[in-house]
């Protein structure tokens, strides 16, 4: 059977993904935070909007490319920055660079990946984008950006939604500590999933490797919810911001808008766009889905818009789009790919998106995203 056959959903994927991986590290990719009435809001959110199709428009091929802040790509969506990506799978920082630079969409390293910009340099495509957790220091933030620009990264995120950590229940009680120690318990649902386990013994276990220049060793074996990072970082402020618009000379990007005042300000401070997000749901428990708030920035700023958090398949990134988005990001979903396949699987996630993204096109009538209907909210 072809992968097609098996896997035609994002779905699917997680299922295989969950079988493949301990549960520990399913814990930590899959949760959210408090009863994850915000992850479910995501989803619900986005399941309420709907779209008229359209009949009689012949035999076309949609157009998915796109322009985003100067950059001609193929498709409307990239890869997301997930924390400790090399976790959920080996090495799944060089495999998720290499595939990006394959389909020649944007790739994203976090700052808390286990791979350094250093580590994943020769794999980066032309749409490598860093994302900076913000450190109090000022010496190490301009290191950091030092860093980052010299192994090629062209595009700096802020991300500014975790002011503190959050509680994160379900990853807390599945005994992971960061960097990762092996229990007598963590240990026995490693010896049931072979392939992650095989992988693991050549890479080693994975720890932050762009902060192992800056945390001391004394730091080692706190909670997942409270990782070494949180002895770097600051919550940042509006002048904050500002330092770093001063300081980067490339785009500009800030990650967890979710209020049209905080987009129209960013846009005054010259801000290059503004990444709509919750967290996926992993931060605060009791906010909107985050296509709830993306009409009303939409309203608010000029700015280009990227969209995230709750994103299954391409008719959501059509959602998105239509309610006013200028691109979209999954984070969760490459490595529920990767978890499933391997190496191949974000080649596969790509083929599934295009595909739903050509045949709900198809269905509304429109040749490219400006033939997009507006909107409405279904009962």
């Amino acid at each position: 059977m072809t992968l097609e056959a098996r896997f035609p959903a994002l779905s699917d994927l997680a299922a295989r993904a969950e079988r493949r991986i301990p549960k520990f590290v399913w814990e930590y990719l899959d949760s959210g935070t408090g009863n994850e009435a915000t992850k479910a809001r995501n989803r619900s959110a986005l399941d309420r909007i709907g779209m008229m199709p359209s009949i009689l428009h012949g035999e076309f091929t949609p157009d998915l490319s796109t322009s985003f802040l100067g950059a001609d790509l193929p498709l409307p969506f990239g890869i997301a920055p997930v924390g400790m990506s090399g976790l959920m799978w080996p090495d799944a920082e060089r495999h998720l660079a290499r595939a990006a630079k394959l389909l020649n969409i944007p790739y994203t390293l976090s700052t808390v990946a286990a791979a350094s910009p250093e580590d994943v340099q020769a794999e980066l495509g032309p749409n490598a984008w860093f994302q900076m957790y913000p450190p109090r220091d000022e010496e190490i933030r301009r290191d950091m950006l030092r860093r980052a620009k010299a192994a090629g990264f062209k595009t700096l995120i802020l991300t500014v939604d975790v002011p503190v950590a959050s509680r994160r229940e379900r990853q807390t009680r599945s005994g992971l500590t960061n960097p990762p120690r092996l229990t007598p318990r963590l240990l026995a649902q490693v010896a049931m999933r072979p392939a992650w386990a095989m992988g693991m013994a050549r890479k080693g276990m994975p720890n932050m490797r762009m902060l192992d220049a800056y945390i001391p060793k004394a730091s080692e074996n706190l909670p997942v919810n409270a990782h070494v990072g949180y002895l770097l970082r600051t919550s940042p402020t509006w002048d904050y911001v500002q330092w770093l618009r001063d300081a980067w000379d490339r785009p500009f990007i800030v990650k967890g808008v979710m209020r049209g005042t905080d987009a129209e300000r960013l846009e005054g401070m010259g801000v290059d766009a503004i990444w709509i997000s919750n967290h996926a749901g992993r931060q605060f428990d009791a906010g909107p889905g985050t296509i709830e708030v993306l009409p009303a920035i939409r309203r608010a700023t000029n700015l280009p818009i990227i969209f995230d958090s709750g994103v299954q398949g391409g008719l959501d990134i059509l959602r998105a789009m239509a309610s006013g988005a200028d691109f979209v990001m999954l984070g969760r979903a490459w490595h529920y790919a990767l978890a499933a396949l391997g190496p191949e699987g974000p080649e596969h996630l790509a083929h599934i998106l295009k595909a739903d993204l050509e045949a709900n096109m198809g269905q509304l009538g429109a040749r490219t995203f400006a033939d997009l209907p507006k909107p409405f909210t279904l009962d």
